[in-house]
């Protein structure tokens, strides 16, 4: 295993790329925060690179199009740090599902690729560690050769995929800190959304949890609870809480996800705690395994949501801010588990009150969720069961959990809306 230098290491490997070259780098916590500063530091190796990767809003805070004035980028989330690259063009969107970006970097032309694993075991093997969620997609192409920074803060969980160090042509090594992302202060509305979800949660449901902060407060809501199981995309810091509340089963696998987000002390748990397996997209979001968990329930958030049941996860006042991620594979996962449930949350006003997120319609180009894949809607005001409703009955039911202060204008605009159809 020959590692060099970060600096020396990088720049071998730009030199070994085509001038114009297209890179996958790793995103999520097993973001290379080490190989970002040193691009920026020698920005012309990164002239000409058109870097590709899920990168997500409010964790990864790179602009890969930023590094260079001719650098690119493409992804499928339009985050805060990519803002500037996107609106001048040098960020592309891709539309896609997670399970549709699978396919997506499984198949697109790749000059090479960047991902970040521990140090080699005994046996020579590397890990993932705790971002086990497309990586692999790349370890499994031999047409990419492959960039291997090996972080020894990151560790091995006892459970996750591992590869021969052999497959990167170029390693380095850095103890730079993994991405931290900590638990946010909660207004009470998020507990009372928590609270009514958690309702919906039975003794040996799977469940199935994003980041933010209405899961959050679904975790802290589910410590009294017993016999879960998790299966997620990825798992947060209020998980920790719930391992030792004696939430979570016991058995192997009671905990599955692609990555852990947090901060340390979530990190630490996660490669230290048998219950918990890493496993890849192509796993976690498969709609062919989702299908096989009874009781599945699939607990996620959304920007608004109208009284058609459709909902908008990406848009705000037209502008985008984020895209679908695995939202859309995971409602659909539920709508297909025998005893499951797609269940979407949300506080019932934005703007100190001002404005209702339970809307009238969703402008054409706002929607992220179709009505059929939504059967339950959460409130701070209450839940709203949809599944197998008439559109009169599902209407009648979002008004019912939008906030007091707009119902009378809800039904009004139902009336109008009703006419028309």
């Amino acid at each position: 295993m020959n590692v060099q230098p970060i600096p020396a290491a990088l720049k071998a490997f730009r030199a070994s790329l085509p001038e114009t070259a297209r890179v996958y780098v790793a995103g999520c916590s097993g973001d290379p925060l080490a190989l970002v500063e040193a691009f920026r530091q020698n920005p012309a190796l990164a002239a000409g690179v058109a870097f590709l990767g899920i990168w997500i809003p409010g964790v990864n805070t790179t602009d890969w199009a930023g590094l260079h004035p001719s650098s690119s980028a493409e992804s499928i989330f339009v985050s805060p740090a990519l803002r500037p690259s996107f609106d001048d063009g040098h960020t592309q969107l891709h539309p896609l599902s997670y399970t549709q970006s699978t396919r997506w970097l499984a198949s697109t032309p790749l000059d090479g690729g960047i991902v970040m694993v521990t140090p080699p075991d005994e046996a020579g093997m590397v890990s993932l560690g705790v971002s086990a969620d497309f990586s692999t997609l790349i370890l499994e192409r031999d047409d990419v050769p492959l960039f291997g920074l090996i972080n020894h803060t990151m560790r091995a969980p006892i459970h996750g995929p591992k590869v021969p160090v052999e497959r990167f042509q170029i390693i380095a090594e850095t103890e730079h800190p993994l991405v931290q992302v900590h638990e946010a202060e909660l207004p009470d509305t998020f507990a009372q959304i928590g609270a009514h979800i958690a309702s919906l949660c039975d003794p040996g449901d799977t469940l199935q949890f994003g980041l933010g902060n209405v899961q959050q407060a679904v975790l802290k809501a589910l410590r009294s609870h017993t016999d879960l199981r998790i299966h997620a995309g990825m798992i947060s810091n209020p998980l920790v809480e719930l391992l030792d509340s004696g939430a979570i089963d016991s058995d192997y696998g009671a905990v599955t996800t692609g990555v852990a987000i947090g901060t340390d002390s979530l990190y630490d748990r996660a490669v230290e705690d048998d219950r918990i397996l890493f496993a890849p997209v192509t796993y976690t979001h498969a709609i062919s395994t989702l299908a096989e968990i009874q009781n599945f329930k699939a607990i996620n958030s959304c920007i608004e949501v109208d009284l058609f049941g459709q909902a908008n996860a990406e848009f705000i006042r037209g502008r985008q801010i984020s895209g679908t991620g695995g939202l859309v594979d995971f409602l659909r996962g539920a709508a297909l588990s025998e005893g499951g449930r797609a269940v979407l949350a949300l506080a019932s006003t934005a703007k100190q009150g001002s404005i209702s997120r339970i809307v009238p319609r969703l402008p054409a180009n706002a929607t992220s969720i179709s009505r059929a894949d939504v059967d339950t809607v959460v409130t701070q005001h209450g839940i709203a069961e949809l599944k197998y409703k008439s559109i009169d009955e599902r209407a009648r039911a979002l008004i019912e959990i939008a906030d007091p202060a707009f119902r009378e204008q809800l039904n009004a605009d139902w009336y109008e809306i009703r006419k028309g159809l």
